[in-house]
């Protein structure tokens, strides 16, 4: 774009958003809300189960969503019926959305755990009552085998052991059929086996503890669930709608884009839209991550979730209920969810021949030594049974995704949306950062710095006779002086006769004087140029500046000076980077080589590329990922779509505005800071040691548990314990991300005229 102005070019305009939702593709197949699915383990039953009506290949499941997606024609009855023959339940999700649950498909597995245990107390008291409670403990399947366990005690273990395993049973049946041990198979062998040796207590208790277990990690998962589905819970579920003079409330879903609705103070907005009338500062942190109130009055931005503060506003909605802010963030989560770390994809591999080998390892540990060595059968098999308790892998297969989750939530609650489980373990690993210049380091958009009066003039007087010209043009140097009388409280007086000279500048009328405004060029075409001007406004120039001359016929009444201010907060923010371990910070720019060096000297960056076309960005991506490693690619995802696209991790800057920056980076900055990128760098590498943490904690018991099951100093209903108490703490560790890390002290932004000497 020229500059009409100054005849100067300038790097950065950004084109306007498409009008295509982000989020809004689908593939069209149909959702089923699943309940039982709280650990990958049912993903396998579920697919061996639905392979007779639909191609397991064309199924895909969100574990942490307890959401399946089948093809579009499968039959849904038959769907249906081959989920529950499972021992799980589905229901279809419409355009309605999800039934709600019924009273047994909510409580049903904590009643059925409570009713084991109750069962296995029942039992084990009437066994110590009638036969003393060394009897009833018995010594882990071996003296106590055989011993004769009242029928009346019998009774009451069974009730423990049918209703602890009662979903269990039809998984278990399901992986023998299909020749897939699992975790269900496991346990469901091992209470058979300690039946088998006469071990009814200890069958009992680890009935018991498994159902505890299993209903303690559905609740965890579903906290981790319930994370994700607070951010669509922002939304009010009625917008007030000014119609015919009256406000109705309105369910969001219903309001046409353009509609004009009032939020009262306290509320929340239910819509994206712009203010029309009143003045209120609204809170979006919940939205973006901003820490401080944002000032809202006419024709500001506001955003369906955030928190109007003590004014009443009128809101134009320019966004259905479906394609807000807030929507595309709910909408993008989910999907992340669905992109699977490397990480949680090690972890399914890794289970998938571990619980084999478990199976092995234990045929082995009965077979092997009553045959080789004569040892006693019993002693063996019951061993055998302890390490099937042992090697369940579910504390290994939920704790991964249940961290990431957490993560992606917590990073959504920061104003930081990550496009995937993938994504969020790259900028652990980053050794190099490059940025764009303009709309990265620079506010993106210019702003006067410096207002310098001649003859006699005050600056008041300058700006008013400035503003007054410029005041209904569109240019965005003219709405910056504009602003930025406004901003000092200047009265900006009528105009009259406005003329704009292409590639110059404009002239009018101001309380019957004539001024003009314009370019350098045009002080020096007019013949107006006064002795040591020139040296001032080429130095000026040379900064990247960009000079606004204000004259009449007879003299000239001073200058303004523009420029694309950089942030305040860039030079903190890439000194954190380097704290946080980032190695090399790059600028990569289209601008010239002056400009792009007298931000970088500002900001603290020593290697600056200018001077670059889209091609050559991604070319010096390329260079930095051969000479450093994973490259990360900060710009505002329009016009360095390419390079964005080519490095490791592409981040949009300003994704509040941008829809394409969103489509294009994998991850997006809701708002315009940048130091949340070191603090995603924390947050990457505080995930990655959590997941690291749970896989060492829970391989570490199941080897201590192995050697004391050699040693014969294990049992059963201690297995079940541990294994239990493995799941249940690594879960825990992994919910901890939900609380993320405090976000770095604010600066305040200051007004671009006080800081005229560094910008």
């Amino acid at each position: 774009m020229t500059n009409s102005h100054t005849g100067e070019g300038r790097e950065g305009s950004r084109p306007s958003s498409p009008t295509t939702p982000v989020g809004a593709k689908r593939s069209g197949g149909m959702r089923y809300q699943v309940g039982g699915m709280d650990c990958a383990e049912e993903v396998g039953v579920l697919r061996e189960a639905l392979a007779p009506h639909v191609n397991p290949d064309e199924i895909s499941f969100d574990v942490l969503a307890g959401v399946m997606e089948v093809p579009a024609g499968a039959n849904s009855e038959a769907v249906l019926a081959a989920v529950r023959a499972t021992g799980m339940h589905a229901r279809l999700i419409d355009a309605a959305g999800t039934p709600p649950a019924t009273w047994w498909e909510t409580y049903g597995r904590s009643v059925l755990a409570a009713m084991s245990g109750v069962g296995a107390a029942a039992g084990f008291g009437l066994h110590a009552a009638i036969s003393g409670v060394s009897e009833a403990i018995g010594s882990e399947g071996l003296a106590g085998a055989g011993h004769d366990v009242p029928v009346a005690a019998i009774a009451a273990y069974a009730v423990a052991v049918g209703t602890g395993l009662l979903l269990v049973l039809p998984k278990a049946w399901r992986a023998l059929l299909s020749l897939r041990p699992d975790m269900n198979l496991l346990m469901t062998l091992a209470v058979a086996g300690a039946i088998g040796l006469g071990e009814w207590f200890e069958a009992a208790v680890v009935s018991f503890l498994f159902a505890l277990s299993l209903t303690l990690e559905a609740w965890s998962v579903g906290r981790a669930r319930r994370a994700v589905e607070k951010l669509l819970a922002l939304a009010p579920p009625v917008v007030r709608v000014r119609r015919g003079g009256e406000l109705v409330e309105v369910d969001p879903g219903n309001v046409e884009i353009g509609s004009v609705f009032n939020v009262r103070p306290g509320e929340r907005f239910g819509l994206d839209g712009v203010v029309l009338e009143g003045r209120t500062e609204a809170d979006q942190a919940p939205i973006t991550g901003e820490s401080q109130p944002v000032l809202k009055e006419p024709g500001s931005e506001v955003y369906a979730g955030s928190i109007n503060g003590n004014g009443s506003v009128d809101v134009k909605a320019t966004k259905a209920a479906s394609d807000t802010t807030l929507a595309q963030i709910v909408r993008m989560v989910g999907e992340a969810r669905k992109d699977r770390s490397d990480s949680e994809q090690w972890v399914e591999r890794f289970a998938r021949s571990y619980t084999p080998i478990v199976f092995g390892s234990a045929a082995a540990v009965w077979l092997l030594p009553p045959l080789i060595f004569s040892a006693d059968w019993n002693e063996w098999f019951y061993r055998a049974l302890v390490l099937l308790v042992i090697g369940c892998p579910c504390a290994l297969v939920i704790a991964t995704p249940v961290a990431v989750v957490s993560a992606l939530a917590a990073a959504a609650r920061h104003g930081v949306l990550v496009k995937g489980g993938r994504f969020l373990e790259v900028p652990a690993g980053l050794k190099v950062v490059a940025l764009d210049k303009t709309g990265t380091l620079t506010e993106g958009s210019p702003s006067v710095v410096e207002v310098t009066p001649h003859d006699d003039h005050t600056e008041d007087q300058l700006l008013a006779a400035a503003a007054a010209v410029e005041q209904h043009s569109e240019h965005p140097l003219a709405r910056a002086i504009v602003d930025h009388a406004r901003e000092r409280a200047v009265v900006i007086p009528a105009v009259e006769g406005v003329e704009v000279v292409p590639g110059k500048g404009a002239q009018g009328t101001v309380n019957g004087r004539e001024y003009w405004l314009g370019s350098h060029r045009w002080l020096e075409e007019r013949g107006q140029e006064e002795p040591g001007v020139h040296e001032v406004l080429e130095r000026h120039a040379s900064a990247s500046r960009s000079i606004v001359v204000v004259g009449r016929d007879d003299h000239v009444c001073g200058f303004l000076t523009l420029a694309d201010a950089v942030r305040v907060d860039a030079k903190r923010s890439v000194g954190a980077l380097r704290a946080a371990g980032v190695e090399h910070v790059s600028m990569l720019t289209g601008d010239n080589a002056a400009t792009a060096k007298a931000v970088a000297a500002e900001v603290g960056i020593s290697d600056v590329r200018a001077e670059l076309l889209p091609s050559d960005k991604v070319a010096a991506v390329e260079a930095l990922e051969r000479e450093y490693g994973p490259v990360a690619m900060i710009g505002d995802g329009v016009n360095d779509a390419p390079a964005l696209a080519r490095a490791s991790m592409g981040v949009a800057m300003g994704a509040m505005g941008t829809d394409v920056a969103v489509e294009t980076a994998d991850v997006a900055l809701m708002t315009d800071d940048l130091s949340k990128l070191a603090w995603l760098v924390t947050h990457s590498r505080r995930t990655l040691s959590v997941i690291r943490q749970n896989t060492v904690f829970a391989l570490a018991i199941k080897a201590v548990f192995v050697a004391l099951t050699f040693l014969g100093l294990a049992s059963l209903w201690a297995a079940i314990a541990a294994d239990m108490g493995a799941s249940l703490l690594v879960v825990f560790n992994a919910l901890r991300l939900l609380g993320g890390r405090p976000d770095p002290p604010q600066v305040t932004r200051i007004d671009p005229a006080a800081s005229a000497g560094t910008a």
